[in-house]
């Protein structure tokens, strides 16, 4: 079982930049693959970005490509999204999970319970 913890989330001005983490409990978190979404209002949940286990591969969402960077700290068993450049339309709630069966973008087995990113304009 692993559970995560959002944290970073915020109110900013667009053109401003957030750091997401999230933090897993358990000791296999350095095998697991992990990803950032976000959803948000009346809209569907959309992949952001993802990394596997070691850190050395990434995926980017159209909408993070050149803004956003997933990094992962094993020895903290967390996860980060670095976000910069933020815009409006960045405004969601945003989830990290872990452990996805249809790597990298969905089938994700572990979800956090979000944190919410405001971009005002």
């Amino acid at each position: 079982q692993v559970q995560l913890v959002e944290s970073g989330g915020g109110l900013v001005q667009a053109g401003g930049s957030l750091r997401l983490s999230c933090a897993a409990s358990g000791r296999t978190f350095s095998s697991k693959a992990m990803g950032w979404f976000r959803q948000a209002p009346g809209k569907e949940r959309e992949f952001v970005a993802a990394i596997n286990w070691s850190g050395g591969i990434t995926y980017y969402g159209d909408s993070a490509k050149g803004r956003f960077t997933i990094s992962r700290d094993n020895a903290k068993n967390t996860v980060y999204l670095q976000m910069n450049s933020l815009k409006p339309e960045d405004t969601a709630v945003y989830y990290c999970a872990a452990q996805p069966k249809n790597w990298p973008y969905s089938d994700y087995d572990y979800w956090g319970q979000g944190t919410q990113v405001t971009v005002s304009s």
